[in-house]
């Protein structure tokens, strides 16, 4: 039994391995944890919006507290592309390229699910780091390339904490949405990347035109 189970108080039952349907139930789960949050989301709730019998959750899923956990784990499978990632030349520019309109989206997604299970998350390391490793992780990778590709180049100096300075993005994005309750527009990153990040990186100047 998980500890996010134990937490329920519900046995883990065994699994059928007919999984055609999962991807549109666990993304069905994501949706409504998002808008209900990890206390007022239900099975049925998950059942209608994935228009599927409840009785077909319940043989892969033995409580919402697996599902959610699965849910939540799935998301990783959708982080960044790192053989894929802008190389513009500069630290700024990498960074700023990655500030699109369809990664905002996600990245706003991703922080409502997390608002959702916040309640479950000090119950559950095991939720916390299926969290930690689906919605701050990637970002935080990708900042971590960035950040050692401008070691690399001489434009940072090489005993900058690349492991803070990582996180500074995915924190203050978090604490925007979760605590000020405001959105994450583009004018907000960039702002964060020339105001805060680059100094903190050690980038003197910015040239923003």
């Amino acid at each position: 039994m998980t500890q996010i189970e134990q937490a329920e108080g519900k046995p883990r039952l065994g699994r059928k391995r007919d999984l055609t349907r999962d991807p549109e139930i666990l993304a069905s789960a994501l949706d409504v944890l998002a808008e209900t949050g990890y206390d007022g989301m239900t099975i049925d709730m998950v059942a209608a919006r994935a228009k599927a019998g409840k009785a077909t959750l319940y043989r892969r899923w033995s409580s919402k507290a697996a599902l959610v956990l699965d849910a939540v784990a799935c998301m990783k499978s959708n982080e960044i592309d790192l053989e894929d990632l802008p190389d513009t030349g500069t630290l700024r520019g990498d960074l700023i390229a990655m500030v699109r309109t369809p990664t905002i989206r996600d990245g706003e997604r991703k922080l409502k699910v997390m608002a959702g299970i916040a309640s479950m998350i000090a119950r559950s390391p095991e939720l916390a780091a299926a969290a930690h490793e689906a919605l701050v992780e990637p970002r935080a990778t990708v900042n971590r390339i960035f950040f050692r590709r401008a070691i690399e180049r001489g434009e940072i100096p090489a005993g900058v904490d690349v492991d803070r300075l990582s996180i500074i993005s995915p924190a203050m994005v978090a604490y925007r949405v979760l605590m000020l309750g405001k959105p994450v527009d583009r004018e907000f990153l960039i702002s964060t990347i020339d105001e805060i990040i680059l100094p903190a990186a050690g980038v003197r100047s910015v040239d923003c035109r």
